[in-house]
Protein backbone atom coordinates (compact mmCIF):
# COMPACT_ATOMS: atom_id res chain seq x y z
CA UNK A 1 0.00 0.00 0.00
CA UNK A 2 1.33 3.88 -1.31
CA UNK A 3 1.85 6.09 1.33
CA UNK A 4 -0.73 8.31 2.77
CA UNK A 5 0.65 10.98 0.70
CA UNK A 6 -1.10 8.94 -2.41
CA UNK A 7 -4.24 7.89 -0.82
CA UNK A 8 -5.79 5.58 -3.28
CA UNK A 9 -9.81 5.30 -3.16
CA UNK A 10 -12.56 3.78 -4.97
CA UNK A 11 -15.27 6.27 -6.11
CA UNK A 12 -17.93 4.70 -8.26
CA UNK A 13 -15.92 2.10 -8.96
CA UNK A 14 -12.86 3.90 -10.32
CA UNK A 15 -9.77 4.16 -8.32
CA UNK A 16 -8.76 7.90 -7.65
CA UNK A 17 -4.93 8.84 -6.55
CA UNK A 18 -4.78 11.78 -4.65
CA UNK A 19 -1.94 13.77 -4.90
CA UNK A 20 -0.14 16.22 -2.10
CA UNK A 21 1.20 19.70 -2.48
CA UNK A 22 4.53 18.55 -4.31
CA UNK A 23 5.48 15.72 -6.58
CA UNK A 24 9.21 15.43 -7.09
CA UNK A 25 12.16 13.02 -6.82
CA UNK A 26 12.05 12.60 -3.23
CA UNK A 27 8.28 11.25 -3.39
CA UNK A 28 7.63 10.27 -7.10
CA UNK A 29 8.26 6.63 -6.43
CA UNK A 30 4.82 6.31 -4.34
CA UNK A 31 3.32 7.89 -6.91
CA UNK A 32 4.60 5.33 -8.86
CA UNK A 33 3.49 2.55 -6.28
CA UNK A 34 0.20 4.64 -5.64
CA UNK A 35 -0.61 4.23 -9.63
CA UNK A 36 0.21 0.24 -9.81
CA UNK A 37 -2.06 0.15 -7.04
CA UNK A 38 -4.89 1.86 -9.10
CA UNK A 39 -4.05 -0.41 -12.34
CA UNK A 40 -3.93 -3.31 -9.98
CA UNK A 41 -7.51 -2.76 -8.95
CA UNK A 42 -8.27 -4.54 -12.97
CA UNK A 43 -7.80 -3.26 -16.62
CA UNK A 44 -9.15 0.18 -17.19
CA UNK A 45 -9.41 4.11 -16.32
CA UNK A 46 -8.29 5.52 -13.28
CA UNK A 47 -8.01 9.13 -12.04
CA UNK A 48 -4.86 10.92 -10.60
CA UNK A 49 -6.80 14.16 -8.71
CA UNK A 50 -3.75 16.93 -8.90
CA UNK A 51 -6.12 19.45 -7.45
CA UNK A 52 -4.00 19.88 -4.69
CA UNK A 53 -0.65 20.15 -6.50
CA UNK A 54 1.32 23.11 -7.34
CA UNK A 55 4.67 21.69 -8.68
CA UNK A 56 5.41 18.15 -10.48
CA UNK A 57 9.03 18.01 -11.36
CA UNK A 58 10.25 15.55 -14.69
CA UNK A 59 10.20 12.04 -11.78
CA UNK A 60 6.31 13.23 -11.13
CA UNK A 61 5.55 13.71 -15.19
CA UNK A 62 7.55 10.35 -15.43
CA UNK A 63 5.63 8.35 -13.14
CA UNK A 64 2.26 9.63 -14.55
CA UNK A 65 3.23 9.08 -18.70
CA UNK A 66 4.65 5.55 -17.52
CA UNK A 67 1.21 4.75 -15.56
CA UNK A 68 -0.71 6.02 -18.64
CA UNK A 69 1.07 3.76 -21.07
CA UNK A 70 0.21 0.75 -19.11
CA UNK A 71 -3.47 1.85 -18.71
CA UNK A 72 -3.65 1.96 -22.22
CA UNK A 73 -2.05 -1.08 -23.37
CA UNK A 74 -5.11 -2.72 -21.23
CA UNK A 75 -7.32 -0.44 -23.23
CA UNK A 76 -7.86 2.14 -20.19
CA UNK A 77 -6.45 5.29 -19.62
CA UNK A 78 -5.17 7.60 -17.01
CA UNK A 79 -7.24 11.15 -16.55
CA UNK A 80 -5.89 14.15 -14.47
CA UNK A 81 -7.97 16.40 -12.44
CA UNK A 82 -6.43 19.71 -12.11
CA UNK A 83 -7.12 23.11 -10.38
CA UNK A 84 -5.39 26.36 -11.11
CA UNK A 85 -2.28 27.03 -12.98
CA UNK A 86 0.67 25.69 -11.93
CA UNK A 87 0.29 22.15 -13.22
CA UNK A 88 -1.58 23.10 -16.21
CA UNK A 89 1.53 24.92 -16.95
CA UNK A 90 3.92 22.32 -16.53
CA UNK A 91 1.77 20.00 -19.20
CA UNK A 92 1.67 22.83 -21.69
CA UNK A 93 5.35 23.29 -20.99
CA UNK A 94 6.38 19.65 -21.69
CA UNK A 95 3.60 19.15 -24.17
CA UNK A 96 1.75 17.39 -22.13
CA UNK A 97 -1.03 18.65 -21.74
CA UNK A 98 -1.52 17.07 -25.47
CA UNK A 99 -1.31 13.27 -24.20
CA UNK A 100 -2.94 13.70 -21.32
CA UNK A 101 -7.09 14.38 -20.94
CA UNK A 102 -7.23 17.03 -17.81
CA UNK A 103 -10.46 17.95 -16.35
CA UNK A 104 -11.30 20.30 -13.72
CA UNK A 105 -13.25 18.50 -11.28
CA UNK A 106 -13.64 15.32 -10.57
CA UNK A 107 -17.14 14.66 -11.77
CA UNK A 108 -16.34 15.24 -15.26
CA UNK A 109 -13.29 12.81 -15.07
CA UNK A 110 -15.49 9.89 -13.79
CA UNK A 111 -18.10 10.79 -16.72
CA UNK A 112 -15.40 10.12 -19.33
CA UNK A 113 -14.99 6.64 -17.76
CA UNK A 114 -17.28 4.07 -18.68
CA UNK A 115 -17.75 2.28 -15.41
CA UNK A 116 -18.25 5.22 -13.55
CA UNK A 117 -20.76 7.10 -16.76
CA UNK A 118 -23.12 3.79 -16.41
CA UNK A 119 -21.64 2.86 -19.97
CA UNK A 120 -21.13 5.85 -21.62
CA UNK A 121 -18.46 5.34 -24.29
CA UNK A 122 -14.50 7.10 -23.36
CA UNK A 123 -13.36 9.90 -25.74
CA UNK A 124 -10.08 10.06 -26.50
CA UNK A 125 -9.07 13.51 -26.67
CA UNK A 126 -5.39 13.36 -26.30
CA UNK A 127 -3.80 13.00 -30.07
CA UNK A 128 -0.09 14.35 -27.89
CA UNK A 129 3.12 14.24 -28.27
CA UNK A 130 5.74 13.91 -25.75
CA UNK A 131 8.17 16.86 -25.36
CA UNK A 132 9.86 15.39 -22.23
CA UNK A 133 13.28 14.47 -22.49
CA UNK A 134 13.83 10.52 -22.26
CA UNK A 135 10.07 10.14 -23.83
CA UNK A 136 9.32 9.97 -27.42
CA UNK A 137 5.98 11.26 -28.80
CA UNK A 138 5.07 7.47 -29.38
CA UNK A 139 5.71 6.49 -25.42
CA UNK A 140 3.58 9.10 -24.13
CA UNK A 141 0.49 7.84 -26.80
CA UNK A 142 0.76 4.68 -26.45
Amino acid sequence: MPEARFPVEMVNGVPVVAAPEEIDITNAGELRTALLESAAHGPGSFVVDLTRTQFCDTSGLHALVGARKRARATGGDLLLVTAGAAVPRIFAITGLDQVFSSFTSLEEALAQIPAAAGGAPHRDTSPGSGALPGISPDDARA
